[in-house]
């Protein structure tokens, strides 16, 4: 099989594990199912059904055998009567009468089978007719005397084992396969129980309601998922509680020098070293925000529309170039104080080197969309990615002048990636940047 049939055949098969696990059970077992029964027919049912068919075309030739031997058409009709209770094949004979159509060939298996039994056994012209009313086949045979028309039954032809052997195993299959899925229907549900605790997990929601259950391996999988939840956030708190402590043990002789230059005459040189105390103080905010981050706040059902709504506002009391599009309530579950912090962030990048901000929500397929439109210098696509790294700042469209210390987008992609979501960058139509957050459903 070549890479393109391989590939057509990848794109043809369901995404659920669930049904590929009843495709997995199901055709197989129908496969066994056209086996065996084309094994039967090929075998069991054609070989009884011959043997059936020639034992009937031997009595008929005995029939007419016996029958030929009496010169009188009345006598020939009491042999034939007398045959016809011991042989259940109930036959007239019309003395000169023929055939009133040629014989053929037939489609129905059943009827082929014993036409040629009848060619072999009998040898005269004969025409095989069903009668559905009374459940019997008509054969007319013609002799040079006249016609016989012979009545034989089904039971003499047709064995019920076939509608036996079809019944059963429709019936075992269909039962096997019912069972089959009700037992993969509850080994699945733990696999989709542990997707839904890793994703919950992935958006930095606690997973009370998950417990380990299923086959030995869904248990493995989750319990190396838990350990490696606690293992980040051992991890986070003891980076957190490492630059909280540095923080504190900075900001100390900070606020020395700080109390000690106000106690100096002022000047041109008390008024730079308080400056650069400042930065310095703002650095380490920011260091420190990037640290913490917005891990202990808990998930709340919030409407987006309002939360934008009011962060707009607040944004206008400094800024009146802001607007707001997405009147509509949007609801999800967030934290909402760190996607107020996201947002911010990207309202104050967008106003900090452009001249307005536009914000906008909508919703998508299992998302939704926050844009935040700027119509500033833009950053190139090749550099949009380096912007995300932790105090990386462009000087060619994002200046050192500007401030700021090169978290404001890393700790906004973060927090969007905190909720399951991402924080991307594109052109915007005000021919600026763009800033787009989307957060799953």
């Amino acid at each position: 099989m070549n890479t393109l049939s391989w590939r057509w055949l990848k794109r043809l098969m369901p995404k659920s594990l669930y049904v590929r696990t009843i495709l997995i059970i199901v055709i197989p077992t129908f496969i066994a199912l056209a086996v065996a029964t084309f094994v039967f027919f090929d075998r069991h049912w054609s070989t009884t059904t011959n043997r059936l068919a020639y034992a009937v075309s031997g009595d008929i030739a005995a029939i007419i055998a016996l029958a030929e031997t009496v010169p009188s058409t009345a006598a020939r009709q009491e042999v034939i009567d007398k045959i016809a209770i011991r042989t259940d094949l109930f036959a007239t004979f019309d003395v000169g009468r023929k055939l009133d159509r040629d014989p053929k060939k037939y489609s129905s298996p059943l009827r082929q089978i014993l036409d040629d039994a009848l060619n072999e056994r009998v040898r005269f012209p004969h025409i095989i007719e069903a009668r559905r009313e009374t459940e019997e086949l008509a054969i007319m045979i013609e002799t040079p005397d006249g016609l016989y028309t012979v009545l034989v039954p089904r039971k003499r032809l047709y064995t019920p084992t076939t509608e036996v052997f079809i019944g059963w195993m429709l019936g075992s299959s269909i039962l096997l396969s019912v069972i089959a899925l009700l037992f993969m229907r509850n080994q699945v549900r733990p696999v989709r129980r542990l997707a839904e605790a890793a994703e919950a997990i992935g958006k930095g929601q606690d997973v009370p309601w998950f417990k380990l259950e299923g086959a030995t391996e869904v248990r493995q999988a989750g319990s190396a998922l838990l350990v490696m939840r606690d293992r980040i956030r051992r991890s986070f708190n003891q980076r957190t509680a490492m630059l909280a402590g540095v923080s504190h043990d900075l900001r100390t002789p900070l606020t020395r020098m700080r109390l000690q230059l106000a106690m100096m005459p002022e000047g041109a040189q008390t008024r730079g070293i308080l400056s650069d105390i400042g930065e310095m103080e703002v650095m380490l905010e920011g260091y420190l925000a990037f640290a913490k981050g917005e891990e202990g706040e808990a998930t709340v059902k919030t409407d987006l529309a309002a939360l934008l709504d009011d962060i707009v506002q607040t944004a206008r009391r400094q800024h009146e170039h802001v607007s707001f599009k997405g009147s509509e309530a949007v609801m999800a579950t967030i934290r909402p104080h760190a996607l107020r912090r996201c947002v911010n962030n990207l309202i104050g990048n967008a106003l900090r080197y452009g001249k307005q901000a536009q914000i906008a929500l909508s919703e998508r397929d299992h998302a939704i969309d926050i844009v935040i439109d700027d119509d500033g210098p833009g950053i190139p696509e090749e550099k949009r990615e380096d912007v995300f790294r932790p105090f990386c700042r462009l000087d060619a469209s994002r200046n050192m002048d500007t401030g700021g210390v090169g978290l404001g987008l890393t700790i906004a992609r973060d927090i969007a990636r905190a909720h399951g979501g991402n924080l991307v960058l594109e052109d915007s139509p005000l021919g600026g940047l763009r800033a787009r957050i989307w957060l799953p459903v």
